[in-house]
């Protein structure tokens, strides 16, 4: 549970697992937690026979966001899963405000459990989440065994360009990953010009929060201190070298590849 709750800390963006208990009052104002549904919903539409037939996997599904949204615009029947308890009530409560609430089934659970059982659905989502199921190779092996035959991945991560200071894959990494674990690329969204602006609001919330905690529990000053910070590391990372891409892929079978 301690390697879970460290994986847990680390796809919201906190240092230590100290934090957990206190990241649904940091991110009580924020519902869209990372990954825009608009963009997975536009991959869909483009590049698949999306269908009210389907069923989708949203692990780390945070407060449901996608979810609810792909729930309410395709019709289709989505299962969230994600280890926050507070998450997965604020989930269940949109899903019933927007009238998708049969359409959805939201699950308090460990996603790495949960991939070793899911199988069959016809869309897995991952969307923001960081390492939590591994290296991309091993994230996108895992990811196939949850989906049917020619069924759909989408991948909200990042890259960056050739040469940048920052340690992280490239676009060229990336595709190297796509082809090693036998998917193909179908389509692409880059983060909008407005992402800046999201994040920056975003983050004046998360300070507000901070602030509060610390007057509740001044001996604790340091851990939310530390929590502002790398929040804006991450923000400023993603207005520099660091370019925020949701990714829709294809599972195929090796020999087709």
């Amino acid at each position: 549970m301690t390697d879970v709750r460290k994986k847990l800390a680390s796809s919201l963006t906190a240092e230590t697992t100290e934090l957990i208990p206190y990241l649904p009052y940091l991110l009580q104002d924020i519902y869209e937690l990372g990954s825009s549904p608009t963009d997975m919903l536009d991959l869909l539409r483009q590049h698949t026979p999306a269908s009210t037939a389907w069923n989708v996997l949203d692990l780390a599904c945070g407060k449901g966001a996608v979810s609810v949204f792909l729930a309410s615009s395709l019709g289709c029947h989505v299962k969230g899963i994600d280890l926050m308890p507070a998450f997965i009530a604020v989930a269940a409560a949109k899903a019933a405000a927007a009238n998708v609430l049969d359409l959805c089934h939201f699950v308090v659970g460990d996603i790495n459990e949960a991939i070793e059982a899911e199988s069959d659905h016809d869309v897995v989502i991952l969307g923001a989440a960081g390492d939590v199921l591994g290296t991309p190779v091993e994230t996108i092996a895992k990811l196939r065994t949850t989906v049917k035959a020619g069924g759909f991945i989408l991948i909200d991560d990042a890259y960056v360009e050739p040469h940048s200071a920052l340690d992280y894959h490239t676009r060229g990494d990336w595709l190297t990953f796509f082809q090693q674990t036998h998917v193909v690329l179908l389509g692409e969204a880059a983060s909008g010009p407005d992402v800046d602006q999201i994040n920056r609001e975003n983050q004046a919330w998360i300070v507000q929060r901070a602030a509060e905690l610390t007057r509740a529990y001044p001996e604790k000053a340091d851990l939310f201190a530390g929590y502002v910070e790398t929040q804006q590391r991450e923000c400023d990372e993603l207005a520099g070298d660091l370019s925020g891409i949701t990714w829709l892929l294809q599972v195929v079978e090796a020999e087709a590849y």
